[in-house]
């Protein structure tokens, strides 16, 4: 039997490039499928954690608030009044017309 002379297929140095990038390709666009997804996650934990502390602060906030009202309340005003000697004296009020 005797053997084909087989010639060797030769590829281009553009085929080789197109290879190279195509190759490339094909491991770098899962890597960036991951890294995007990991961003996404980090950035959706941090949101959770804002939205938390958003809450914890409107929770303060609402407390302060309702302190601010007692605080201000006319009974409070005239109680810390009396305690600082302060009295009520209506000849010394003035109506403006």
């Amino acid at each position: 039997m005797r053997k084909k002379n087989q010639k060797r297929v030769r590829l281009l140095k553009g085929e080789k490039f197109m290879y190279f990038i195509i190759i490339l390709l094909l491991c770098l666009i899962p890597m960036l499928n991951v890294y995007t997804s990991s961003l996404v996650t980090k950035t959706n934990i941090d949101v959770e954690k804002l939205k938390k502390e958003i809450s914890s602060q409107e929770e303060e906030n609402e407390s302060l608030s309702m302190q601010i009202d007692e605080l201000a309340s006319i009974d409070n005003i005239f109680n810390v009044a009396k305690e600082y000697g302060l009295s009520y004296n209506n000849s010394s009020i003035l109506q403006v017309k």
